[in-house]
């Protein structure tokens, strides 16, 4: 497979804020599948990555386009996150740094263009802390995406703004492919990616903060990467070219998860590496595949990176589908399962929600059975989906039916064991009471960032039904204090309880049960 073939999404058209604003309109007028309910047969997994990608770079998802006010850019996100929620996922992975820029007042580098149009103009509002806010309402998780070393989308460094980190430092950056890039080998320059990227974690909510596939760029037909000075200057007497990028690359990931942990420990680290890291040809440990990989290509060693539990969570980037002649999806997840065995690394899988929407796969199942598939292995936790765009533009109804037949149920995304937490204690259900359209349910607890609703149709639950996402009727932000929150449907026999989640979503025993009582 052609190594930029994620890239071509860059060129497909965004959709107008109108038409997103109708979407998210559309999704906050239908019941919310994060309320689902209970049903089917066979239990479903309570516990469940369900991400999605949004990319701001070349405006691919957010926002639509450069230069809309700050109340439409608004409208959009909000919109967006309905859907998400509509859909059944639980968090997102949204691009706040795409191209040494930022979608923050940073101290170190300009306001994105995406942003406004114009590298460097204020955008009249925060929007990182924004989408934090938003996100957190509806009890999503937040990923700040970074991209380390992408400067611009362009080679020509007078495009920037006059006072940009890689104008006052031009031995920092070099051109190659049709882009600007910050040079990985340079200290300087790995020291500056990495104040400019925790500034957002120290100084802003987040869950998570999130590494893409770009580290060394990938190859370009008849181009070198043009670092053979640098190499000369800070390589190890004897080491390779590709040996020394790599150690790069690995340095960057190993003080990135360090620094992150010492700022705030429960924040989780994760990469989404191209999917093939190299193939049983190359190296016995590989995987059975013959396509690109990333371990020579962009110089990134994710295989090392699980092994020696540099990351929190790795999203294996598997864009390609069942039976795929050079990269069979069936052969590659149950590689990556394979890796991640004994690390207590989390493992989810990144799936090419563009290629199902737009046709590349044929079959409209696609999706679905991938969700499936990983649902049997021992440590794939879920999927993060690329990107917001194709979930919202779906035109074969292979999104649909995932969601249909996967998604049905809400899930409360896992615990990263390498992340420490503690599970809150054992929360108060006050009163459950019957309304017209369903059950209010009156609960408090004590250190809770979140809270898990359960029903339990077929008599009193028991903590161990907790991993059956069927009783599950989804999750709802803690705000302090008591709280009440109704939830649809439901009979005379059920049996309702909560459960309180800490930030690292480690979970308390069930509350007290109760049966509905009639109101007064």
């Amino acid at each position: 497979m052609d190594p930029a073939d994620r890239r071509t999404f860059l060129r497909r058209g965004a959709v107008t804020t109108a038409a997103l604003a109708a979407a998210g309109a559309a999704a906050s007028a239908r019941p919310g599948r994060a309320l689902a309910e209970p049903g089917g047969s066979g239990a479903v997994p309570a516990r469940e990555m369900r991400g999605v990608w949004i990319a701001s770079v070349a405006n691919i998802d957010w926002p639509s386009s450069p230069g809309l006010s700050a109340q439409a850019q608004q409208d959009e996100y909000r919109a967006a996150l309905d859907l998400a929620v509509e859909q059944g996922l639980n968090a997102v992975f949204s691009q706040v740094r795409p191209t040494a820029d930022a979608f923050w007042p940073s101290p170190h580098e300009p306001w994105s263009r995406y942003l406004t149009g114009t590298q460097g103009r204020d955008p009249g509002y925060d929007p990182l802390a924004f989408q934090i806010q938003e996100a957190h309402a509806r009890d999503l998780e937040f990923h700040a995406w970074f991209n380390p070393y992408r400067v611009a989308m362009s080679e020509d460094p007078a495009g920037l703004v006059p006072d940009h980190p890689a104008r006052r430092n031009p031995d920092w950056v070099w051109p190659y492919g049709g882009k600007l890039y910050y040079d990985p080998g340079l200290p300087e320059v790995r020291a500056f990616a990495l104040e400019a990227m925790l500034d957002a974690v120290e100084r802003y909510d987040v869950d998570g903060a999130h590494f893409d596939d770009y580290f060394y760029p990938y190859p370009v037909a008849g181009q070198e990467v043009p670092d053979a000075d640098t190499y000369a200057a800070h390589a190890a007497p004897g080491q390779s070219l590709a040996d020394w990028r790599r150690e790069n690359v690995d340095l960057l990931v190993q003080e990135f998860g360090h620094r992150v942990h010492a700022i705030k420990p429960w924040v989780r680290f994760t990469i989404s590496p191209f999917g093939i890291w190299r193939n049983r040809a190359s190296d016995p440990a590989g995987s059975d595949t013959s396509g690109t990989e990333s371990f020579s290509a962009i110089s990134a060693d994710s295989r090392r990176w699980v092994r020696e539990r540099w990351v929190d969570g790795l999203i294996p980037q598997v864009y390609w589908q069942v039976g795929h002649p050079a990269a069979d999806y069936d052969t590659l997840v149950r590689w990556w399962d394979e890796v991640a065995a004994g690390t207590d690394v989390s493992l989810w899988i990144g799936e090419a929600a563009y290629k199902a929407a737009a046709g590349t796969f044929t079959d409209p199942a696609e999706l679905s059975r991938h969700v499936a598939l990983c649902r049997t292995l021992p440590r794939v936790g879920g999927a993060v989906h690329f990107s917001l765009s194709s979930l919202r533009t779906d035109t074969t109804g292979s999104v649909d039916r995932m969601v249909a037949e996967r998604y049905a149920h809400p899930a409360i995304v896992p615990v990263s064991p390498l992340v420490p937490g503690a599970a809150p204690p054992r929360p108060q259900l006050h009163a459950a009471t019957a309304t017209a359209t369903g059950v209010r349910l009156r609960f408090s607890g004590q250190a809770a960032t979140s809270f898990a609703l359960w029903r339990f149709p077929e008599g009193r639950g028991l903590n161990s039904q907790r991993a059956d996402g069927r009783y599950l009727l989804g999750t709802v932000r803690a705000t302090g204090g008591t709280q009440v929150h109704e939830v649809p449907g439901g009979s005379p026999a059920d049996w309702y309880a909560v459960t309180a989640l800490d930030r690292t979503r480690r979970q308390s025993i069930l509350s007290v049960q109760r049966r509905a009582t009639p109101a007064s």
